[in-house]
């Protein structure tokens, strides 16, 4: 039976990360999970879960929301955490697959095959692909990106207390899709995890400081 791995990708808005996740996927034949989790919670729970996606990712509305008893009255909280548990229940089940997003790099830190990845841009570059994707101008794609990455600063910061999104330090490996492009990335963390699979090691060689 082949190794269980179970990959976290973190991204800034407009850093091609979920392409990136989704075409990872592929290569390695496991699953991706993203928004589509909302079809597999409608399945589980016998609801209707369209009018649950707004709230996807979403920080909590502290001022107006309230825990009672352990039940929470805010939507942000309860999607989220609805999400969290089909998450961990794939992951004891011993099934491999991607997720981006959801906290997934503290849900599953310390399990074994697991790896945390996050994914940055040039903002020159993330502003091209917002602008070509969501046709925005310059003005409007730069505004995008920075509420984007302050709402999911924010939304992952409420769940996970111990870290930061994005700080470079918590996560296995950070890289900059700008450099490489969108299929050399996917090739390089394929390759990356692939050695990760096997139980070998990369050979570093040391380079004299200058």
């Amino acid at each position: 039976m082949e190794k269980q791995i179970i990959i976290s990708i973190g991204r800034q808005y407009g850093s091609a990360g979920h392409e990136i996740a989704e075409k990872l996927a592929k290569k390695l034949d496991i699953d991706l999970y993203d928004r589509n989790l909302f079809e597999e919670i409608g399945k589980i729970k016998n609801i209707d879960t369209n009018d649950l996606e707004k709230y996807d990712e979403v920080p909590k509305k502290r001022f107006f929301s309230r825990t009672v008893n352990g039940y929470s009255n805010s939507p942000e909280e309860n999607v989220a955490e609805l999400q969290f548990a089909l998450l961990k229940s794939k992951a004891y089940d011993g099934d491999s697959f991607v997720v981006v997003g959801r906290c997934s790099d503290d849900l599953f830190r310390g399990m074994e095959g697991f790896v945390s990845i996050f994914i940055t841009g040039e903002m020159s570059e993330k502003i091209k692909r917002i602008i070509n994707v969501r046709h925005m101008n310059e003005k409007q794609a730069k505004k995008a990106i920075e509420r984007h990455d302050r709402k999911r600063a924010l939304y992952h910061d409420y769940f996970v207390k111990d870290h930061k999104w994005g700080d470079c330090n918590t996560y296995d490996i950070c890289l900059n899709s700008s450099r490489l492009g969108v299929d050399a990335t996917v090739d390089f963390l394929y390759e990356y995890i692939k050695l990760l699979r096997d139980g070998k090691r990369l050979n570093l060689v040391s380079l004299p400081y200058r």
